[in-house]
């Protein structure tokens, strides 16, 4: 059995991969860029003679085993990449077989949160757990989700959009996926922007983030007043933890996971988003459920988390080939 496989995080800016033993060791890691190629064909090429540089440089020649792959919109029953809205690439991209062509190795592919659930379950916080929910707070709201030790795809690999629950049913606000008020729009990094620039319009109170221009403000920016005490920066997370902790409360009912892990920048947040998660999930959950559900952080290194997501992948490509 080959030491190393290959994982493979696409996303909408850099594609990052690197090498990784069984243990989760990522050996090493590079990246390239993912827009600078507007034929995908052109992409794959790169891609192919930047991994085979690390491959060569860190002696893995022939040492590789599998490739897996977590990108936007990534089905892994298809193979495909489909209708991703943050890529170049329009439409349909058979990305599976266009790589082991290139390659010659199994390839599996997912998207790109069903990656960061198996590298938790795999590598991180999940460790021999069964049933539970990654959710990924970025500059998106994504999902995967484990039942029974097996990652839910649904009829058509497409399950687990859970960032796309409709939370706000009444002018909710306008998602990036054309729907209106979607969790991602509240509860993404881009979310919490969103909702400082609307309070510090409609309310008059003084706030470290009024020295902004308030079309520049980020989830950083709201963070960082909010560990100064400012009273408007910590409603934002006031506000985005109890949206939250309702869609857990929610998300509860249908697969009873026993804990929801966080992952992306928002969970460096700590107790500015998870005291009122924590709240709200609790005050609105179901009495057969109450108390049955842990919220945990990632344990896996951010550097490392999307590669180690995909190789875990990789490793599954492999026992199928075999």
């Amino acid at each position: 059995m080959k030491p190393y496989v290959l994982g493979i995080d696409i996303g909408g800016t850099n594609t990052v991969f690197g090498i990784v033993d069984a243990r989760g060791n990522v050996i090493a890691s590079s990246s390239i860029k993912t827009a600078k190629h507007p034929k995908i064909e052109d992409y794959v090429e790169e891609l192919y003679t930047e991994v085979m540089r690390l491959i060569e440089a860190n002696d893995a020649t022939d040492k590789v085993g599998g490739i897996g792959v977590g990108a936007p919109n990534g089905n892994y029953y298809t193979g495909r990449i489909e209708y991703a809205p943050n890529l170049i690439w329009e439409g349909v991209i058979p990305l599976q077989k266009m790589l082991q062509d290139r390659f010659n190795l199994p390839v599996a592919i997912t998207n790109d949160a069903n990656a960061a659930a198996m590298g938790e379950m795999t590598y991180g916080a999940a460790r021999g757990m069964k049933d539970f929910i990654m959710i990924t707070l970025g500059t998106g709201v994504g999902s995967g989700i484990v039942a029974n030790g097996q990652m839910v795809y649904g009829h058509d690999g497409l399950a687990g959009e859970l960032g796309h629950m409709i939370v706000k049913r009444n002018n909710g606000r306008l998602c990036g996926c054309g729907r209106a008020g979607c969790l991602e729009a509240y509860c993404s990094a881009t979310g919490v922007a969103r909702t400082a620039r609307e309070f510090l319009e409609i309310r008059q109170e003084p706030s470290l983030l009024r020295n902004i221009p308030i079309e520049s403000i980020t989830s950083k920016d709201v963070y960082d007043a909010a560990i100064q005490g400012d009273k408007l920066a910590k409603d934002v997370f006031d506000y985005t933890g109890t949206i939250l902790g309702e869609a857990f409360a929610d998300m509860m009912v249908f697969s009873s996971p026993q804990a929801f892990i966080i992952f992306g920048g928002l969970a460096k947040s700590g107790d500015l988003l998870l005291k009122p998660l924590k709240e709200a999930m609790d005050k609105n959950m179901l009495n057969c459920f109450k108390g049955k559900a842990k919220v945990l952080l990632s344990e896996l290194k951010e550097a490392d988390a999307a590669v180690l997501g995909a190789s875990a992948l990789a490793w599954e490509a492999k026992m199928i080939e075999n």
